[in-house]
């Protein structure tokens, strides 16, 4: 397309603010600014669910808009080791900071691997791939064994126990979502939305749209910004 589409990265932008509010929302909880009986809260539960989601969506719909006609294996590659480079780096912070949540599949490491897999369904039209993430979203209740407590296996989202971590969108159900982003895609694409859409943002538009274009760094960086905050006023 010869322009980025404003409004998917007014979006992202949103999804962006709300992944901040809750990570606030989180570290005040966690250092008892807040009540920690609010971490039971519908209200946490779902911010927490839907900005995920969101991000997942928007990886599917970014991952047809890229790729769907035909895949550019060397882009795919850079932004899959980017990535794959910052979820590492997130594990590793996080297992030195709190090895007893650290995150080993948080959302990079979700939509780096859902990106790959989803190359896999680009080609299939959108009622099946929707019948495909129907099927990941009935997995995670359906399919759940003891077999998947493995630490090795966490990842599917099949264990009979708990997760203990900060972050964790595991393949059943959550892959479904990056598929439905690739079914949506598909179909902005067939009737001609994505076409109408494609057009260069006024300039309010693109200030702010910056954070959606910028989500990779901000999200690397606002945790221990917020964190370092809310230690500090904890201490005054």
């Amino acid at each position: 397309m010869p322009h980025r589409i404003p409004l998917l990265d007014l979006i992202r932008s949103a999804a962006v603010l709300g992944m901040i509010a809750f990570h606030f929302s989180y570290d005040l909880v966690m250092f008892g600014v807040i009540p920690r009986d609010y971490a039971a809260t519908p209200l946490f539960y779902y911010h927490a669910r839907l900005v995920a989601g969101s991000f997942l969506l928007l990886a599917g719909v970014g991952l047809w808009l890229a790729h769907g006609q035909a895949i550019r294996w060397p882009a795919f590659w850079r932004r899959f080791g980017k990535l794959a480079a910052a979820a590492a780096a997130v594990s590793l912070a996080t297992r030195i900071a709190m090895p007893d949540y650290y995150i080993y599949f948080g959302i990079l490491h979700a939509i780096a691997l859902y990106s790959l897999l989803g190359l896999a369904t680009l080609r299939l039209p959108a009622p099946v791939t929707t019948l495909i993430a129907a099927g990941f979203i009935a997995g995670s209740y359906l399919w759940k064994s003891e077999a998947f407590n493995a630490p090795l296996l966490r990842f599917l989202g099949l264990a009979t126990e708990p997760a203990y971590t900060m972050d964790f969108e595991p393949v059943f159900p959550w892959f479904a979502a990056t598929l439905l982003g690739i079914a949506l895609g598909r179909f902005g694409s067939k009737t001609g939305l994505w076409q109408s859409l494609s057009r260069p943002a006024t300039p309010l538009i693109h200030s702010l749209s910056w954070p959606g274009r910028h989500s990779l760094l901000i999200y690397l960086i606002h945790q221990p910004i917020l964190m370092g905050l809310v230690w500090a006023y904890t201490r005054l």
